[in-house]
């Protein structure tokens, strides 16, 4: 897909080093009147460089988003990607781990990181002064980190801990089940995290081979937003980069990660997790659409009118009319070459089987009859405001740079996103709705039940 704006400026790509004096080709995607002047710059090395110019802030959000997640782990490595990045803030040749976290901390600002199924990101916000302080501390930390024995040790009890945790709360345990539900044994369906199973026995020499093999120049997308500079953060970027393993030969960057194959889904299943637990917690749904579908915007707004707040109708009917649980909503979920469409509910265990036959029926009667035009509208105005209004802090736009590169080979103008939004019609949410909501649904549960007291 092309890259959306007129091309402003660029110049000539030579043969060199990402920390040398090859030259980059930098162009203006954007010079969007919702936000502003967006910049792409493509490294020799293939690594590329994204910022949005947003002179009225005072701060910066900077992010190094790699685009490898936890489905491009093998069944013995799974883990491996979310192990790494804790194991990258634990100390490079040239700082500690203490130094990572304090010389950040020392101006004010914050770092974090984030694992997912298909990208991780490191990331840090800062006063816009300290933005060179805080390239160079995250470069070096993903770019050289040395991965000490020790480490690997004191991070694998950190995460071994992290998953015991997960364990113990049901209501995040019932997504990965449905996950697992839909996808059975593949990635798609692991833990992020990985189990005791496969990290206890996990090398250091696993993880730096995966660590080298895969965070390379053309797998990597920096993305910057706040009050900066874009060939100032295009020098900053290079020079933090001179003489690591990221330094490395003339190459393009990767392409985004194909839609097709799409990936294969199990048959509708109903997985129990049987818990002891005060509050029984339950998903509902199937496969959906990848998120290159071209309905992922009707989709949006059905899932709106479903689920999506206050308003929806299933917490109307589930919550408001018959007080039968505190939390319903609907959501989706969106991969390269796949997606999920589903209904979670938390309620007393008695009121499972009420719950889930007035979603049923829910469901049943948006795939038989459609939304309503009001719906449609209301719809409409949720995914338009929430779209915005999270554009209001650097870091949800330095996050929608890097997503534009990353996933999608394009950044979006919002105007043109809101435009694709008003686009949808009655007839493209209902059409939708009859195909996605008929299809055949899995069932996830956590709580105090037998593997056989739901049927499929």
């Amino acid at each position: 897909m092309a890259l959306s704006g007129a091309v402003r400026h660029a110049t000539g790509s030579q043969p060199g080093r990402a920390g040398g004096s090859a030259r980059a080709v930098t162009r203006t995607l954007s010079d969007d009147p919702l936000g502003g002047t967006v910049r792409r710059t493509v490294l020799p090395s293939g690594l590329r460089v994204l910022t949005e110019a947003i002179p009225a802030m005072r701060s910066v959000s900077f992010g190094i988003w790699v685009a490898v997640g936890s489905r491009d782990e093998t069944g013995p490595q799974a883990g491996a990607a979310h192990f790494l990045e804790h194991l990258l803030f634990k100390g490079t040749r040239k700082r500690t781990a203490l130094e990572i976290s304090s010389q950040i901390e020392a101006v004010g600002g914050e770092t974090n990181a984030f694992t997912t199924k298909e990208y991780t990101c490191y990331y840090a916000r800062v006063l816009d002064e300290d933005l060179p302080l805080a390239i160079d501390v995250m470069c070096d930390a993903v770019a050289d980190s040395v991965l000490e024995p020790a480490d690997v040790e004191t991070e694998r009890g950190v995460i071994l801990e992290e998953i015991a945790m997960h364990d113990d709360e049901p209501g995040d345990e019932v997504h990965d089940l449905f996950a697992r539900a839909v996808y059975g044994d593949h990635p798609l369906g692991r833990l992020i995290s990985g189990t005791e199973e496969t990290v206890t026995p996990m090398t250091r020499r696993q993880i730096q081979s995966f660590y080298r093999r895969r965070y390379t120049p053309p797998q990597i997308v920096v993305a910057a937003a706040g009050n900066l500079d874009h060939a100032t953060v295009v020098k900053l970027v290079r020079q933090a980069l001179r003489g690591t393993p990221l330094d490395s030969d003339p190459a393009v960057p990767a392409p985004h990660r194909p839609a097709t194959p799409a990936v294969r889904t199990k048959p509708a299943a109903t997985l129990v997790e049987p818990k002891e637990t005060e509050q029984a917690h339950v998903i509902l749904g199937c496969p959906g659409i990848d998120r290159t579908d071209e309905r992922r915007f009707a989709l949006g707004v059905l899932n709106n009118v479903l689920g999506g707040g206050m308003s929806s109708r299933l917490f109307q009917e589930i919550r408001e009319r018959r007080g039968l649980a505190y939390s319903v909503y609907s959501y989706a979920s969106q991969y390269a070459d796949s997606g999920l469409f589903a209904v979670y509910a938390g309620c007393a265990p008695g009121k499972v089987d009420e719950v889930l036959e007035l979603t049923r029926a829910e469901l049943a009667r948006v795939a038989a009859d459609g939304i309503t035009a009001d719906e449609l509208a209301r719809g409409k105005g949720m995914s338009k405001g929430s779209f915005v209004l999270g554009l209001e802090d650097t870091g949800s736009r330095m996050s929608r740079l890097a997503k534009g590169e990353l996933l999608y080979g394009d950044l979006m103008p919002v105007d043109e996103l809101l435009a694709r939004v008003d686009a949808v019609t009655l007839d493209d949410a209902n059409a939708l709705a009859a195909e996605l909501l008929a299809r055949p649904m899995s069932l996830a549960v956590v709580g105090p039940f037998g593997a056989n007291d739901f049927t499929a």
